[in-house]
């Protein structure tokens, strides 16, 4: 039986996804399973004796357990913290979703779960036609919605789940990530969230930059959910 897959992508930038994608391989790691990441793009990076080193995809692998080369889990990075598209038109690079793909399914060979952080929102723009949604499409993994609760995030989840619904990809559900601490009415917003996107997952609280967490309700929630 091969890996599962998850897609990570958010309502917005800035929403979490990072810190709940590695809460989840936390989770995960800490359930048996093998497990790997993938950012397939980020801008945004430092130069290093090593290369270019993007924090988001570091901090992926460091909670991983599949012995990744940071080339494998990050293939295309970029220093100038701007979309990736531009990023990639400035530095003459065409993103190859194809490849990506390929990336995927070699770590997917060796592991039991793979996570994987998009960039952006849902429809963030990945090359000069292609968006997340397709990079997510091309992967066949589903899709998780990490849910910025913040001013604005009702209507962003409703636009971001009605597109998810339209595409091939299928939804795996959510998770709400309380960047705001000053969010006014959380429970009347949650409440309708529910409505929107169903029970979430899990709730991650509003942390200092660093925290770390470990999304064990909706790890094991997402690993007994059937195979597609």
């Amino acid at each position: 039986m091969g890996a599962r897959g998850l897609f990570v992508t958010g309502t917005d930038t800035g929403v979490g996804k990072t810190v709940v994608a590695c809460g989840l391989v936390r989770a995960l790691v800490a359930a048996g399973h093998r497990v790997g990441v993938l950012k397939p793009v980020a801008s945004g990076s430092d130069r290093t004796p090593k290369g270019l080193r993007n924090e988001d995809a570091e901090q992926l692998l460091a909670c991983a357990n599949l012995g990744q080369t940071y080339e494998e889990a990050n293939p295309y990075c970029f220093e100038p913290p701007i979309s990736p598209h531009i990023a990639a038109d400035e530095a003459g690079i065409a993103i190859d979703i194809d490849k990506i793909g390929d990336i995927y399914r070699e770590i997917a060979a060796r592991a039991d779960w793979v996570v994987v952080e998009g960039a952006g929102g849902w429809l963030a723009p990945v090359g000069r036609e292609a968006v997340m949604a397709d990079l997510a499409g091309a992967l066949r993994v589903p899709v998780l919605l990490v849910v910025g609760l913040r001013l604005g995030c009702l209507n962003h989840a409703a636009l971001t789940r009605e597109s998810i619904r339209s595409g091939a990809a299928a939804f795996a559900g959510w998770i709400g990530s309380a960047v705001d601490p000053g969010f006014a009415r959380p429970a009347a917003n949650l409440a309708r969230l529910g409505r929107i996107l169903g029970e979430p997952l899990e709730l991650v609280p509003h942390l200092t930059p660093g925290t770390p967490v470990t999304l064990t309700a909706a790890a094991r929630r997402l690993d007994a959910l059937p195979r597609a």
